[in-house]
C-alpha cells in the first residue's frame, strides 16, 4: 500500500510542478507581449506620418491602375480566347467508385494468436487451452460475422454508386445534345439557336470588368446574316472621380484631388466606344460557323432619364458593322471614339455623363423574330449575374418568403445591401443584409463586420448571403449571435422552393457527388472512439483540434458543430453512445506527419444555456473505445470553474517512437469557443 501510495504523490507532484512551470511560461509571455506592445505603440506613433504617407500613395495608385484598366479594355479583349461550342461541352465520364474502408475485408484471427497463457498442470494446461480455442472460436464468427456485414454493405453501395452514376452520364449526354442542336441550328441559321450561341459567346467572356453590367436582348435576321442586339453598359460611375490622394500632416488628414469633369467625360466616352466594338469583336471572332455577316450593336445605360425622371434604357452608343469591314481592322491600335465614329459611322454621345442619348437605326423588336433576353428562359448564373441584379433578386427572395424588403442606395448604405423587415409577432423585427457574390471562402472578416452593422443599425438579425461558402472562423464568430450565414447551395434551394430561379456554375445543375457508402465506411481504418462524459445539466459543445505545436494546421482541422471531420477523414464527430454525453473518432495513425498533438476541448453552448459557465462540469472523463466499443482505457480530466465558458480538456501528444500520450489539460477561458480556438490560430476575425 505504501509504495502505491509514493507513486500517487509523486504523480501529483509532477502535475503541480508542471502546472507551476505553465502559470510561470504563461506570464512571461504575457510580459513579452505587453513590452512588444509598447514597443508597437512607440514605432507607430514614430511612423504614423510615413504609414499615411504611404497609404495615400496606395490609394493614388489604385486609381491609376483603375484608369489604366478602363484605358485599356479593348486592347486586352482582343487577346482574349475567342469562344467556341467546344468550350460548352462536357466530358462523358464520371468519377469512378470508391468504396473506402468497404474495399478491405475484415481482418480473420489465426490460431497461432490464441496461444494458451499459463498452466502449472495437464488440467491446468488444458482449460487453458480449451478457453484459447473458445476466444478463437468466438472472435472468429465475430469476423466472419463482420466480414458478411461488409459485403452486403459493398454491394449496397455498388448499386447506389451505379444509379448514381447512370443518372449522371444521362444528364451529360443530355447536355451535350441540347448543345449539338444548337450549334446545328446556327449552322442552318434557325434564329433562336443563333441568338442562343451568340449570347452564351457574350456571357462566357472574362474580357469585362467584374463591375460592368451584362445584360442583352437580342434577335437575328437569318435574311440578312445580322444580329441586332441591345447591350448594357457601365454608368458614369465607372471612371472615378478622384484623380489623385494626398495627405496633409498639419491636418492629419487625407486630401482628395478631383479628377476634372472634362478628363472623366472623355474617359468615359473612350470606354463607351471601347465597349461597342469589343461587343463586336467578340462576337465575330467566335463565329466559327459563319452565321454572321453584320451585327447592329446598340449600347444602353439602364438609368433616369434626365427629361421625363423615369428609369429605362438610355441608348448612349450604336454602330452596324460588316464582317468584311471590321476584318480590316486593326483594334489593339486605334483610336476607339475615332474608329466608332469615323471608321464605322457610328454614333456616340457627344456628353455621355448628361445621358445625352443617341438614335439606333435597327433595334432587336424591328427585326421580325422572337427577340431573346438573357436569362428569360433559363437559371442565371449566379456567378455571373450584375452586381445590383444579384441585391434585387436576394430582396425578392425575402420578399417570397413573406418578409418587407429593398436594396440600398448603392453609396452610403453602411454596409447594408438590402433592408428587410420581418412582420411576425415576438421574433420578427429589423434585418439587415449583406450580399457577397464570392467565388472563394467568405473571410471571418466579412461576417464581424455584419455584427457590428447590425449593432449599429440597432437590428434584430444580420443575415450574410453567398454564392460560396464559410469556413470554421466565420460559423465559430457567428455562433450565439443574432446573425445567420447562407452559402451558396443554400441559397439556390430557397431560390427554388419560393419560385425564383438561378444557379451556381455551369449547366445550371449543381455538381452531384457519388453517393457515400454508410455504415463502416464513413469511418477510417483502425479508429479508435474518445467518449466524453461528464455531471451537471451544462450543454456543451466538445470540439477537437490537429495541431503542430500549438497551431492548428488549419480551419479545416477544426472539428466542430459547423465540421464535422477533418479533410482526410482521420478525426469526425460521431452521435454519443451512453453512458457518454460526445464522441470524437480518431484514427491516430492517419493523422497528418506534420501534426504532432490531437486537442480536445469542450464549451458551453450559448443558444441552449446563454448564461451559463462551466462551474457545473464536473466529474469528466474520456474513455478509449474500440471500434467494437470496448472500453480500452479512461482519462480523468479537470473540472470547469466559475466564469469559465470553454476548457482545454487535455491533449494527445506524439512520441519520437510513433505512440501518442494523453497530457492533462486544464486551461479555462471566459471568452467561450471563440477565444479559445484563437489561441490556436483559427481565423474567427
Amino acid at each position: 500500500m505504501s509504495r502505491r501510495s509514493t507513486r500517487s504523490v509523486g504523480v501529483w507532484a509532477e502535475m503541480q510542478r508542471q502546472h507551476q512551470r505553465r502559470l510561470e511560461a504563461e506570464a512571461r509571455q504575457r510580459r513579452q507581449e505587453a513590452q512588444q506592445a509598447r514597443a508597437y505603440q512607440r514605432r507607430a506613433a514614430q511612423s504614423h506620418r510615413e504609414y499615411r504617407q504611404a497609404e495615400a500613395q496606395r490609394r493614388t495608385e489604385e486609381l491609376d491602375a483603375q484608369v489604366a484598366s478602363l484605358q485599356g479594355l479593348l486592347a486586352v479583349g482582343c487577346q482574349a480566347q475567342p469562344f467556341r461550342a467546344a468550350s460548352l461541352m462536357r466530358a462523358e465520364d464520371v468519377q469512378p467508385f470508391s468504396p473506402g474502408p468497404l474495399a478491405y475485408p475484415a481482418p480473420m484471427p489465426s490460431p497461432e494468436q490464441y496461444q494458451a497463457q499459463g498452466g502449472w498442470t495437464a488440467n491446468r494446461r488444458a482449460q487453458a487451452q480449451a478457453e484459447a480455442r473458445a476466444r478463437f472460436e468466438r472472435d472468429w464468427q465475430a469476423a466472419q460475422a463482420a466480414e458478411t456485414q461488409r459485403q452486403q454493405q459493398l454491394a449496397v453501395a455498388q448499386r447506389e454508386y451505379e444509379q448514381w452514376a447512370h443518372a449522371q452520364l444521362a444528364d451529360v449526354r443530355r447536355h451535350n445534345a441540347a448543345i449539338r442542336e444548337v450549334i446545328d441550328g446556327v449552322r442552318h441559321g434557325d434564329p433562336d439557336s443563333v441568338v442562343e450561341y451568340f449570347t452564351a459567346a457574350l456571357y462566357s467572356s472574362g474580357t469585362w470588368p467584374e463591375e460592368f453590367p451584362r445584360q442583352v436582348s437580342a434577335a437575328y435576321d437569318p435574311a440578312a446574316r445580322q444580329l441586332v442586339l441591345d447591350w448594357e453598359l457601365p454608368g458614369f460611375g465607372v471612371v472615378p472621380e478622384t484623380k489623385s490622394v494626398r495627405y496633409v500632416s498639419s491636418l492629419d488628414q487625407d486630401k482628395e484631388t478631383p479628377r476634372p469633369v472634362s478628363q472623366r467625360r472623355a474617359l468615359y466616352r473612350e470606354v463607351l466606344a471601347q465597349s461597342a466594338l469589343l461587343v463586336v469583336h467578340e462576337l465575330f471572332a467566335s463565329d466559327e460557323l459563319g452565321a454572321l455577316e453584320s451585327v447592329t450593336m446598340n449600347g444602353f445605360v439602364d438609368e433616369h432619364d434626365p427629361t421625363t425622371g423615369r428609369r429605362g434604357h438610355i441608348f448612349l452608343a450604336t454602330v452596324m458593322a460588316s464582317r468584311s469591314s471590321f476584318r480590316e481592322l486593326h483594334l489593339t491600335q486605334v483610336d476607339a471614339v475615332s474608329c466608332l465614329t469615323d471608321g464605322l459611322r457610328g454614333q456616340l454621345s457627344a456628353r455621355p455623363d448628361q445621358r445625352a442619348p443617341v438614335r439606333p437605326s435597327r433595334r432587336p423588336h424591328d427585326v421580325g423574330h422572337r427577340v431573346v433576353a438573357h436569362g428569360s428562359t433559363e437559371e442565371p448564373d449566379l456567378y455571373d449575374m450584375d452586381p445590383i441584379a444579384f441585391e434585387n433578386l436576394v430582396a425578392e427572395l425575402f420578399q417570397a418568403m413573406g418578409m418587407q424588403a429593398v436594396t440600398t442606395q448603392r453609396s452610403n448604405d453602411g454596409g447594408v445591401d438590402v433592408d428587410a423587415t420581418d412582420p411576425t409577432p415576438i421574433r420578427g423585427g429589423k434585418i439587415v443584409v449583406q450580399v457577397k457574390r464570392y467565388r472563394n471562402t467568405v473571410p471571418p472578416t466579412a461576417v464581424r463586420d455584419l455584427y457590428g452593422t447590425v449593432q449599429d443599425a440597432g437590428a434584430n438579425k444580420g443575415v450574410l448571403v453567398t454564392t460560396s461558402g464559410f469556413g470554421p472562423g466565420s460559423h465559430t464568430f457567428a455562433n450565439g449571435k443574432p446573425l445567420e450565414l447562407i452559402s451558396g447551395t443554400e441559397l439556390v434551394d430557397l431560390l427554388h422552393r419560393h419560385g425564383l430561379r438561378g444557379r451556381l456554375g455551369e449547366a445550371g445543375r449543381p455538381v452531384t457527388a457519388p453517393p457515400t457508402p454508410v455504415g463502416p465506411a464513413q469511418l477510417p481504418p483502425d479508429y479508435n472512439i474518445l467518449g466524453m462524459s461528464w455531471t451537471g445539466e451544462v450543454a456543451l459543445d466538445v470540439c477537437a483540434l490537429v495541431c503542430r505545436g500549438s497551431r492548428v494546421l488549419s480551419d479545416d482541422h477544426f472539428v466542430f458543430f459547423n465540421n464535422p471531420g477533418t479533410p482526410d477523414g482521420s478525426v469526425r464527430a460521431l452521435p454519443a453512445s451512453a453512458p457518454d454525453k460526445a464522441a470524437i473518432c480518431v484514427a491516430f495513425d492517419g493523422l497528418p506527419d506534420t501534426a504532432d498533438r490531437f486537442v480536445l476541448v469542450a464549451a458551453v453552448d450559448p443558444e441552449v444555456n446563454p448564461d451559463a459557465d462551466l462551474s457545473g462540469f464536473t466529474d469528466a472523463r474520456i474513455r478509449l473505445l474500440d471500434p467494437g466499443m470496448t472500453e480500452l482505457g479512461r482519462l480523468e480530466v479537470s473540472d470547469g470553474r466559475p466564469h469559465e465558458t470553454a476548457l482545454v480538456l487535455g491533449s494527445f501528444r506524439r512520441r519520437s517512437n510513433g505512440d501518442w500520450d494523453f497530457v492533462l489539460g486544464g486551461k479555462g477561458y471566459t471568452g467561450g469557443l471563440e477565444e479559445l480556438v484563437q489561441d490556436y490560430g483559427v481565423d474567427v476575425e
